[in-house]
């Protein structure tokens, strides 16, 4: 009789961990909190390069001069940078993050200086009297402040990119979608730089959060930040290409 309930017992339990497990999807950790790979820099690389693309079109009068030596110092930092594959990544996570912070804080240096300009010159009335010429300089500047803060949330949300990968923090900076999904399918999910860039993105085009939630005080204040810097440049920019147009 003993042997009968033991075995009714552990069916009952192999019951319950069987629907424990669909309800909750695989067991274990997701992704995003335990030890993965590191992510590639190969993504990154890119936006950095169309963001030096983007400051080498700006007309010379809202670039830093000479306007070569902030792009060419981003590109050195940037193939400074490109050796580190992720297998290496975490032997050599502090200096691939003083690195990348460095990279972030000239292209933001850079653009910064371009958008006080342009700003400037939109406040005095002494910017382009070409609507066109006007609104290209003004979207260079715009995608490459979108790139810039997208740097930013990369390198900062839980201690960057490698210690992400290295899953020591578990208390997220930006909450995505996927981390609270139940879905088995986001099981192995864990944010890339794709997925802030996207967040820069709508902040830079909503100017607040859309579906991930900033949680820390400084991803909130980065992003207000952001979404400041954006609508301020967009507003002018409009109102004075309207005026311009209507002249």
């Amino acid at each position: 009789m003993n042997d009968e309930l033991r075995a009714v017992h552990e069916r009952l339990a192999r019951i319950e961990g069987l629907l424990t497990n669909s309800a909750e999807g695989p067991a274990g950790e997701p992704a995003w909190r335990r030890p993965t790979r590191v992510e590639g820099r190969w993504a990154v690389s890119l936006a950095v390069l169309v963001a030096i693309a983007l400051q080498l079109l700006l007309p010379a009068h809202l670039a830093v001069h000479p306007q070569w030596l902030l792009p060419a110092l981003e590109f050195l930092l940037l193939v400074a940078l490109l050796p580190a594959t992720p297998s290496r990544a975490g032997r050599m996570g502090p200096l691939l993050r003083a690195g990348g912070l460095t990279l972030a804080c000239a292209v933001s240096v850079a653009n910064g200086w371009s958008a006080v300009r342009l700003i400037e010159g939109l406040v005095r009335g002494t910017e382009e009297s070409d609507a066109q010429a006007l609104l290209l300089g003004a979207a260079s500047i715009w995608l490459t402040n979108i790139i810039v803060f997208a740097l930013w949330y990369w390198e900062w949300d839980r201690g960057g990119p490698v210690a992400r990968a290295a899953g020591t923090q578990d208390t997220p900076d930006f909450l995505f979608p996927q981390m609270q999904s139940p879905d088995p399918v986001h099981h192995e999910w864990e944010p890339a730089f794709a997925d802030y860039l996207y967040v820069s993105f709508t902040d830079a085009t909503a100017f607040s959060p859309t579906d991930t939630m900033p949680m820390s005080r400084w991803a909130k204040l980065l992003m207000t930040f952001q979404a400041m810097v954006s609508l301020l440049t967009l507003a002018l920019v409009v109102a004075r290409s309207v005026n311009i147009l209507k002249a």
